[in-house]
């Protein structure tokens, strides 16, 4: 056995071990207190509410688990077991062309891993969405998005790919920079085109209407000094019950959203409040820095990538002959694959960080509207979709982006006191 083999598979042991006893213990921990609703949250959520979260909460876990074990086996299949040599034995039969074969082959594999994972997600919209009141979506609908996104996907996708496989045959060592220009190119370019042109192809976006609520919105945005081409109303109740609102697009493309669920259950100044925590993340540069960061790990791994294609024990290590490597899109491949195995367990580096950015963005709309507002405006949104307010610790802080409810509201609380 290879030594990178018994590395590839140690690291994939512990992420899978790690996930299913992180689900395991979120799971135990909030069975163990789905019987009484927190005191702070007393007044306003009852113990149906509570309880109905907790089985929600326990229903996604165990919907997890086939997937987790699913990507163990579709990555071995996948390396270890030739499945790569053999799709790429395929197209050599039909593409003599390199590039071309190798577009064939990263499209070919993701569209087999997007295909055994679609009854999973299926099963999470029309069972388990459907069972606690949030699915709106019909099948109909389903299929109607995946053939969408495949060809948004196809359409954006493969001219990115095609110039990224190009550089790396053309570009010699340096390719990996040229590469990274690119993809800096291509993301900013999705930013500048999501809003008017992405977006609308999923859901429909109409200019706010509530005459009341757009002043008391733009005084806000005015005081906060943010500008924005407009404030539309997103019609998220086609697909589910579940509300939000976010700002998105840069420049003259900035938009704020509202969800038609949102705006249907929150007061005037709950919405406020909400778009205050949105705002801050605008005030503290919360996307800009996270977007920098991206692209900063992006350019390592593209240098770590740009090693590895030329080391013989990467490919064999994962299962893949050396002779059988038409062209670097195996590499490609194979990184992307298996990169995740090897940076789970920095997971939490980036959960502490854009926690971070969340009690900012509270402090900041405790600052320029209502403090009890945000609170009353959170516990509504944690009731209506139904968001356990008792996580396990440990696994709240490995996976969630956002600070567990009640440390949320306390730092709100001390905030309005202040």
């Amino acid at each position: 056995m290879q030594t990178f083999t018994l590395v590839f598979l140690i690291a994939l042991l512990l992420t899978t071990s790690t996930q299913i006893w992180l689900a395991m213990r979120h799971a135990r921990y909030v069975r163990a207190h789905q019987d009484k609703v927190p005191e702070e949250f007393a007044s306003q959520i009852s113990l149906s509410d509570h309880q109905k979260a907790a089985d929600y909460t326990c229903a996604k876990t165990r919907a997890g688990y086939p997937g987790i074990l699913l990507h163990v086996l579709l990555l071995l299949v996948f390396t270890l077991g030739g499945g790569l040599n053999a799709l790429s034995d395929f197209w050599a039969g039909w593409l003599s062309n390199s590039l071309a074969h190798g577009m064939a082959l990263i499209i070919s594999t993701f569209f087999i891993i997007s295909a055994a994972e679609l009854p999973l997600s299926y099963y999470r919209t029309f069972v388990i969405e459907e069972q606690y009141g949030f699915n709106k979506m019909t099948p109909a609908m389903f299929f109607t998005d995946l053939i969408k996104q495949a060809a948004l996907g196809l359409l954006l996708g493969a001219p990115l790919l095609f110039c990224v496989l190009w550089l790396m045959e053309k570009m010699g060592d340096s390719w990996w920079l040229y590469a990274w220009v690119g993809w800096i190119a291509f993301n900013l370019f999705i930013l500048a085109i999501f809003p008017t042109w992405i977006a609308p192809l999923f859901n429909k976006f109409t200019p706010l209407e509530d005459a009341t609520l757009k002043t008391r919105i733009e005084q806000l945005m005015s005081k906060c000094g943010f500008k924005a081409s407009g404030l539309f109303v997103m019609d998220g109740s086609r697909r589910s019950n579940h509300g939000n609102a976010y700002f998105t697009g840069f420049g003259k493309t900035k938009r704020i959203v509202f969800f038609d669920t949102l705006l249907a259950r929150l007061s005037s100044g709950e919405i406020e409040a909400v778009l205050a925590h949105e705002l801050g993340h605008f005030k503290h540069r919360h996307v800009i820095k996270r977007i920098v960061i991206s692209f900063a790990m992006s350019l390592a791994f593209l240098g770590i990538l740009g090693y590895l294609m030329e080391q013989s024990w990467f490919y064999e290590g994962l299962g893949v002959s050396v002779s059988t490597v038409p062209s670097t899109a195996m590499a490609l491949l194979l990184f992307f694959l298996v990169m995740p195995v090897f940076t789970f367990l920095l997971q939490p580096i980036s959960s502490i960080y854009s926690r971070k950015h969340e009690f900012e963005a509270d402090a900041y709309a405790a600052q320029n509207s209502s403090a009890d507002d945000l609170i009353h405006a959170l516990v509504k949104l944690y009731q209506d979709n139904a968001a356990t307010l008792t996580p396990d610790p440990l696994h709240s802080a490995f996976y969630d982006s956002h600070p567990p409810a009640s440390i949320r509201v306390a730092h709100l609380q001390s905030q309005g006191q202040s």
